[in-house]
């Protein structure tokens, strides 16, 4: 069965409660996931929530890329998708992480490759001050 895309969910602990709850650097971090590729971009939303968190989702013809957080928690989660191998959703996470300065990420990969499901790759990644 030929690739059909990556798919990555990570969720990120320990992270920087005020960049957590900054709408344009929320914003700025993902488009930033798109910004050296030709991705076509389609829908861009995001929204702050009160009295804190954000949601957002970028939209573009190969992939998507969500995040939600709850900077009380420390939390956000991240997902990422992309059918073509313009953006890598592993390097993207990565990158996200080390801006909101997380201290642990957990990833799932689930590559398309062997049918429905059937392979996945769990990384729980303590990361270093």
């Amino acid at each position: 069965m030929d690739r059909t895309g990556r798919h990555i969910i990570s969720e990120l602990w320990g992270c920087d409660e005020e960049k957590l709850n900054d709408l344009e650097l929320i914003k700025g971090l993902i488009l930033d996931t798109v910004k050296d590729t030709e991705a076509e971009i389609r829908k861009i939303v995001f929204h702050k929530f009160v009295p804190e968190g954000i949601s957002g989702v970028v939209i573009f013809s190969e992939s998507h890329v969500t995040i939600h957080s709850i900077p009380k928690h420390g939390y956000a989660s991240i997902d990422i998708y992309s059918c073509n191998d313009q953006i890598d959703p592993k390097v993207s996470t990565e990158n996200i992480a080390e801006v909101l300065n997380a201290k642990v990420s957990e990833k799932t990969e689930f590559t398309g490759e062997h049918g429905p499901v059937l392979f996945t790759n769990k990384e729980v990644v303590p990361i270093k001050d």
